[in-house]
């Protein structure tokens, strides 16, 4: 990979999915001239100002890699794809990707305590999912000295990691980053996988099935060196690369940019032979969604969360010793960038990373997809529930969507949309905003002819307010008023 050259993977390499397959992606993949000028200067840029030893990036759309670049030198080379650099706490989103596979095949839930799994844990009431998302209260860092530098051999049980005060914070109440609740996480992913390590595990079940070949615990060649800069000269300091033994799962892994653009495109799609779109949905909620709009950051399962410029960006930085790394994804545009250096600090790769997707979206606007009909065959019953219906005296319109889902849309500009997934006792479950979770029901009448909708007690009718519907409290029999 020269400095302006082009990587690509291919739908099947990087998602498990077939050309042509839904979701797969189009024909117009291939970036314009400009936007790869813009690209390779943003990279530029950051290599320059940051004063890195070397840089490399990558731009994923459509489930592919369309773009990559490098800057610098790696043992006298301008890095390409296949270099190894080391991810730091990226490591986090693959074990979060382990666990949730433990849920999914019910070994666990993620509201157990972790002391349910885990023995001798000293925070055995520590949820699952309050150290998916570091809300468990845990410590920072664990008991000195500085883990990052430091072979992992000083600590053989998950016990020796903690210091008298484990847990700096009530359960739950707060997001603090932990990186010794990753390390925890990984002893559950051993425990349950019959003491196989972790690494292994991973390799088995995630590195393998997606091709990540080039994804390791320990670097091996080509990878990149690790650098400090020296802050008031261009020199160079050598960087220590330690096996952190049981911090591992926080941050130990080595990748390369082509497995990253595979990772960023399966972060973003999903893979059934992994783990399948709904649960990745779920390691991009926020752990705790706020009830307004107003944060610029958060954190899901193992996932970090960024808005931008009224995009929602879901990744995760990296650092470790002479490295910093950064992937970001923008869902709804389907357009993800990574970013890779091997310098311990300076370099802004997180916002590299973030300008990369924006310039994307910026030059060459996502095309959406062409609208279809639904597959057949059409089920009357159903499509007699669609059109307006009324909470009240605000209009609704209910629309079939595929899969025999539903979408409800306000139409008086206030009010609560959401998407609905068919169930099959009849019912539907809110997939997102306020209805997220919650139960759509259809009523009816003693003839057996629908009556009303029913949505978490919400009562929707065909007319405002109509008088043969069961709505709380009744309707005043003189009616509407002029």
């Amino acid at each position: 990979m020269t400095i302006a050259e082009s990587t690509e993977i291919s739908p099947s390499e990087a998602v498990g999915q077939e050309p042509g397959a839904p979701g797969a992606p189009d024909e117009c993949t291939e970036l314009l001239p400009q936007t790869r000028r813009a690209l390779l200067h943003r990279l530029a840029v950051g290599q320059a100002e940051g004063r890195a030893p070397s840089m490399a990036g990558a731009v994923v759309r459509g489930g592919r890699a369309v773009w990559s670049g490098a800057r610098g030198s790696v043992e006298g080379e301008v890095p390409h794809g296949d270099v190894q650099y080391r991810i730091g706490s990226l490591t986090k989103t693959f074990v979060a990707v382990l666990v949730l596979r433990l849920r999914d095949e019910g070994l666990l839930r993620l509201s157990d305590p972790v002391g349910a799994h885990l023995a001798d844990t000293p925070v055995p009431d520590a949820t699952i999912a309050q150290l998916l998302s570091h809300s468990a209260g845990l410590a920072a860092e664990p008991r000195g000295p500085w883990w990052e530098r430091t072979a992992g051999e000083l600590r053989p049980e998950p016990a020796d990691l903690f210091d008298e005060r484990p847990q700096r914070h009530p359960a739950g109440r707060r997001h603090h980053y932990s990186n010794v609740g990753y390390a925890l996480l990984g002893a559950l992913v051993e425990r349950l996988r019959g003491g196989l390590p972790w690494g292994e595990v991973l390799r088995r079940e995630v590195l393998e099935p997606l091709g990540m070949s080039r994804t390791t615990l320990r670097p091996e060649r080509p990878y990149a060196s690790g650098w400090a800069v020296h802050p008031w000269a261009d020199a160079l300091l050598p960087e220590p690369a330690a096996d952190t033994g049981l911090m591992g799962p926080a941050g130990q892994l080595w990748s390369t940019l082509q497995d990253l653009c595979r990772w960023a495109a399966f972060l973003l799609r999903g893979d059934g032979r992994v783990l399948g779109a709904a649960s990745v949905a779920e390691l991009r909620t926020p752990a705790v969604p706020p009830e307004s709009g107003a944060w610029d950051a958060g954190y899901g399962l193992g996932v970090q969360l960024l808005r931008r410029e009224g995009r929602l960006l879901v990744g995760h930085h990296g650092s470790m010793p002479g490295f910093l790394a950064a992937l970001w994804a923008d869902v709804e545009e389907d357009v993800a960038a990574v970013v890779l250096t091997n310098c311990t600090s300076g370099p802004a790769a997180g916002a590299v990373a973030t300008d990369l997707t924006g310039i994307v979206i910026a030059h060459e606007p996502r095309i959406p997809e062409p609208w279809r009909p639904l597959p057949g065959p059409l089920d009357p019953e159903l499509l007699a529930l669609t059109g307006p219906w009324y909470w009240g005296a605000n209009p609704h319109a209910l629309r079939l969507r595929a899969e025999r889902g539903l979408e409800l849309t306000p139409l008086s500009g206030a009010g609560r949309a959401s998407r609905f997934r068919a169930e099959k006792d009849g019912t539907w479950t809110g997939l997102d905003g306020y209805y997220a979770g919650e139960t759509l029901r259809v009523g009816r009448d003693r003839d057996g002819a629908v009556s009303h909708l029913d949505l978490g007690t919400f009562v929707f009718t065909r007319e405002p307010y109509e008088p043969s519907a069961p709505v709380p409290g009744g309707v005043d029999p003189d009616g509407w008023r002029v």
